[in-house]
């Protein structure tokens, strides 16, 4: 085993989230549909009698506004948002061979990058075209690099403060979603908006530089001396002296005459198959709840900002409650998971029923904000649970299947 008991070197990938967390949150402002009012009734002939015809009433631009997306045309919003997400699978699914033959911090910092240089194209996009595109690239690299942070970020510890440095990511994107709400109310132009969102993505590009590779990876593939330079390295940053460190191979470790182990092991082993089956569906249904409510946040009623805003931020006791329960011999990991995915379930389901008059604790804000507070908890566990339940060598492989 590695003595990695050490605490993590200061780096910019918990900040990265806020970052990531712009991003993955752009169109919700920058796809925003103000009200509007059309001056003669049926339907322009054309997009220049559209221009002339339709007035536009909130204090703000975006994507509808320049391209005029309403009515035969509003589908576009949403194609562009389903088109990130559809990024994000491939990212997902991609970065993770990538990141085990190459290393997490060289395909961490080229997905950064590109992520950097997609971002800027949106902004500049000329058409809805060229926009689409971009989104769809920025979700790929966006994805993939994302998950990369994260695994960088548990293999530079030990695991006795897997759960914290998990959480603290997990965290900083729902800060992130609150920072983003915050520029977009003091921006209101879109393209401004994009430009000044994507712009921390250069600061972090920066910082990133100076974080060490991953010395659990670099023990998986037999780099011994460059493990223990890594190690000796977080140790002085802590303020420790210098190690008496020598690093022996063990049987986990990779032969040259031996194939890497890939993504049939997890199906090969009855254990790892049958684990990695409901752990598939549990990734399906945290991101298909959360980023419903997340993405929603512009539909519900009043303030397009605040609620935004207060997507990100309910997201915030949950990770304190997270670090409490999954620390506990009597709850752990999987139970709590549970409970949380529970209350997420009944949360959403006494949405659709809660009348709209039911008043301020029970109105459907309040319960679809609380499910999101339930989800986010159970999705912070289950980023840490997965990667408790693999060894180095597999564990970007369950990554990228959930």
């Amino acid at each position: 085993m590695l003595p990695l008991s050490l605490r993590a070197p200061r780096g910019a990938e918990p900040a990265g989230e806020v970052y990531v967390a712009c991003q993955s949150m752009l169109i919700v402002l920058v796809g925003a549909v103000p009200e509007y009012r059309i001056d003669q009734e049926g339907i322009p002939a054309s997009r220049a009698e559209l221009a002339k015809r339709i007035h536009f009433v909130d204090n703000f631009t975006s994507i509808v506004t320049e391209w005029y997306l309403i009515e035969q045309e509003a589908y576009k919003v949403s194609l562009a948002s389903s088109l990130f997400f559809a990024g994000l699978l491939i990212g997902n699914v991609t970065f993770g061979p990538l990141s085990d033959k190459l290393g997490r911090k060289p395909v961490y910092i080229s997905g950064l990058f590109l992520d950097v240089v997609f971002g800027y194209v949106t902004a500049l996009a000329p058409s809805y075209d060229i926009f689409a595109v971009s989104r769809f690239l920025v979700g790929i690299v966006n994805g993939g690099m994302a998950l990369v942070s994260f695994v960088l970020t548990q293999e530079y510890v030990g695991k006795s403060f897997w759960s914290f440095t998990g959480s603290l990511t997990n965290l900083t994107f729902a800060v992130g979603i609150a920072v983003y709400a915050l520029l977009g109310y003091c921006v209101r132009e879109w393209r401004y908006l994009a430009l000044v969102s994507n712009t921390p993505g250069v600061i972090f590009l920066l910082l990133s530089f100076m974080l060490p590779e991953s010395p659990r990876w670099l023990y998986s593939q037999g780099k011994m001396e460059e493990a223990e330079d890594v190690l000796q390295y977080i140790a002085l940053g802590n303020g420790k002296e210098r190690l008496n460190l020598k690093l022996k191979p063990n049987a986990g470790t990779l032969r040259k005459d031996v194939s890497a182990p890939g993504i049939l092991n997890l199906v090969k082993h009855p254990i790892l198959r049958w684990r990695t089956v409901i752990l598939m569906y549990i990734w399906y249904v945290c991101s298909f709840v959360y980023y419903g409510l997340t993405l929603n946040a512009g539909e519900l009623r009043g303030n397009l900002y605040l609620n935004v805003a207060l997507s990100g931020l309910v997201e915030v006791p949950a990770f304190p409650l997270c670090m409490f329960f999954i620390e506990k011999s009597w709850s752990g990991r999987r139970k709590t998971m549970t409970c949380f995915l529970i209350f997420a379930g009944f949360a959403c389901i006494f949405t659709m029923l809660a009348p709209t008059n039911a008043g301020l604790l029970f109105s459907p804000t309040s319960l679809a904000l609380c499910g999101k507070m339930m989800v986010s908890a159970a999705f912070n566990i289950l980023y840490i649970y997965t990667s408790e339940l693999y060894p180095t060598v597999l564990r970007w492989d369950c990554f990228k299947l959930g």
